[in-house]
C-alpha cells in the first residue's frame, strides 16, 4: 500500500481531514487555523468523507489554500504541499505543523477573527481562558504561583466537584469574568487545573484530584 493510501485508510481524525474540494477560502480557514493551534495535522484534497478518491484540479486547490493561509488567517499559517497521483487522479496533499506562534485567527465572512483548535475530526472556537494560555506562552510568563482566597474557595468546591464550568467558578470565587479567565490561565501553566472543551462549553477540573 502506498504512503498516500496508508493515509487515507486511517480515515479522518484529529490530525486529518478529506476534502473533495476547497469551495471556499474562509471556511478552509477555520481548519488551517486549528490545526496550526493545536498540534498540526494534514488535508487531503481530492479524497471524499468516506476515503473514496475523486481527485481535484490542483491549481485551483493550490490556490484556494493559499488565499485561506496567507489572506484568512492572521497571522498567516504555514504550510507545505504534496502532489500526488491514485489511479491517475490527483490528490492534493496540505500538511500544517504546530505553531509556536499561536494564536492564528481566522477571518470569517463577516471580518471577524476567531481562533479554532482541534478537537478529534471537529474545529472548536478557542475560548478566552484559552486565549490567556497562548498570551503567557508567547511572552513566556509564567508568574509565581499565589495561594489566595480565590483558590481557596475554588479548591474546597472541587472537593465535592470533579468538573466545574466557567460560570460557576467565576461566582465561587467572586472574580468578574476577564479575572476568572486570568485565574485559571494561570493555573492550567501550572498544570494545576485542566480543561475539557466540547464545543459549546468548557469544563474544568483539578489534574491531581484533593480528598475531601
Amino acid at each position: 500500500m502506498s504512503y498516500i493510501l496508508k493515509y487515507i485508510s486511517q480515515g479522518e481524525h484529529q490530525q486529518q481531514d478529506f476534502k473533495m474540494r476547497v469551495d471556499d477560502s474562509k471556511k478552509i480557514a477555520k481548519t488551517l487555523s486549528a490545526y496550526a493551534n493545536t498540534d498540526g495535522g494534514r488535508l487531503l484534497i481530492g479524497v471524499k468523507d468516506n476515503g473514496t478518491v475523486c481527485g481535484c484540479n490542483i491549481e485551483e486547490e493550490a490556490h484556494m489554500i493559499e488565499a485561506a493561509a496567507n489572506m484568512y488567517c492572521e497571522p498567516p499559517v504555514s504550510y507545505h504541499t504534496q502532489l500526488w497521483k491514485v489511479d491517475y487522479m490527483n490528490v492534493l496533499e496540505v500538511v500544517i505543523e504546530a505553531s509556536e506562534g499561536r494564536p492564528h485567527f481566522a477571518i470569517n465572512e463577516n471580518k471577524k477573527r476567531r481562533a479554532y483548535v482541534r478537537q478529534a475530526d471537529r474545529n472548536i472556537v478557542a475560548n478566552g481562558v484559552l486565549l490567556k494560555v497562548w498570551q503567557h506562552e508567547a511572552s513566556r510568563h509564567e508568574g509565581n504561583f499565589e495561594y489566595d482566597l480565590e483558590k481557596e474557595k475554588l479548591f474546597d468546591k472541587f472537593k465535592t466537584r470533579e468538573y466545574l464550568g466557567f460560570f460557576a467558578i467565576s461566582r465561587i470565587t467572586k472574580l468578574n469574568p476577564a479575572q476568572t479567565e486570568d485565574m485559571l490561565a494561570q493555573l492550567i501553566q501550572w498544570e494545576v487545573v485542566e480543561m475539557e472543551m466540547d464545543g459549546k462549553k468548557s469544563m474544568f477540573k483539578l489534574s491531581h484530584p484533593v480528598s475531601s
